[in-house]
């Protein structure tokens, strides 16, 4: 058995190659037993396949944050409820190991292997490190150093999504899609077309992610066009209706009434013929059933998506 256990000096001394110390994983567990506090441990390379780290008899998980674990081997490790917050894990190998409910806020996550770990209610946040740190990047100008870090960002996502999609965990796999898209936008140059077409994407329907998008774009989209109508005036019959000052409210609010109806049957392309557009209003109408169809259909393949997860 390593004889320092107790040694903050050892499990903290960044200068000191641990990767071939004998017996280090149940050092490290015997450290862990003690109580006393973890963090900022050097662990980087360090073989501790197999490590066990579970607080029993505790819901809150041993306190290993701002440790630098590169590059080490955790595969199999139990590592339930750990705190990892604001952890090295890049290129650390967790495969197979038990992460579930751990913190891993904050934690450099870029080239992590995933690979059959448990994630269940894993604490990811709401921002990757390198998002994080690309935004900083940004307020004090070094655009190539945020390039570089929506790129690691973009990864980080990705990687996050993929092995979340094979631990069955579909609703966080979407949301670091959303991100991971996110990511690949904000590289783009800023006035592209390809740029505005992403961000339109976006912003209909969050990249197939958020169907409810869809509905609010529907609903706001339908009352403009009812709000023109009533500016530009469309017939029911031989009666026009029309915003006038010369009308009382009550006629006012009726004329308009018809025009959320008219514009509500447009947008869905029903098309009861009882109310027609007239002038500027034609063109309107016929943009109104074009957006229409497309957004229905849109919205049919996105709930269908999220449905079908």
């Amino acid at each position: 058995m390593l004889d320092a256990p107790h040694d903050d000096g050892f499990w903290r001394d960044a200068t000191r190659d641990k990767a071939e110390e004998p017996e280090l994983r149940p050092a490290l567990e015997a450290r862990a037993r003690c109580g006393v506090p973890m963090q900022g441990f050097c662990l980087k390379k360090c073989r501790l396949a197999g490590l066990d780290l579970v607080h029993r008899g505790s819901h809150a998980g041993y306190d290993l944050s701002g440790s630098d674990l590169y590059r080490a081997d955790l595969r199999g490790a139990h590592l339930f409820a750990i705190n990892l917050r604001g952890a090295s894990l890049m290129k650390a190998d967790l495969r197979d190991a038990n992460l579930h409910c751990a913190d891993l806020r904050d934690a450099n996550l870029l080239g992590v292997k995933l690979t059959g770990a448990r994630l269940d209610n894993v604490r990811w946040g709401d921002r990757v490190l390198q998002e994080r740190q690309a935004r900083e990047a940004r307020r004090s100008g070094q655009p190539a150093l945020v390039l570089d870090l929506l790129q690691q960002a973009e990864e980080v996502y990705r990687n996050l999504r993929i092995e979340l999609e094979r631990a069955g965990l579909f609703e966080e796999a979407g949301r670091f899609f959303y991100r991971e898209m996110v990511m690949r936008r904000l590289q783009m140059p800023r006035w592209s077309g390809q740029r505005l077409l992403s961000w339109l994407v976006d912003l209909f329907c969050g990249y197939g992610e958020q169907p409810v998008r869809v509905v609010l774009f529907s609903l706001g989209f339908v009352l403009v066009c009812a709000l023109l109508y009533f500016l530009l005036g469309i017939h029911h019959g031989d009666l026009r209706l029309v915003f006038s000052t010369e009308q009382d409210l009550g006629t006012n609010l009726e004329a308009l009434g018809a025009c959320v109806y008219y514009s509500v049957v447009t947008f869905t392309t029903l098309g009861y013929g009882d109310i027609v557009p007239l002038g500027l209003a034609r063109p309107l109408a016929a943009f109104e059933a074009f957006v229409g169809s497309f957004t229905m259909a849109l919205f049919v393949v996105v709930f269908v998506k999220k449905m079908t997860r």
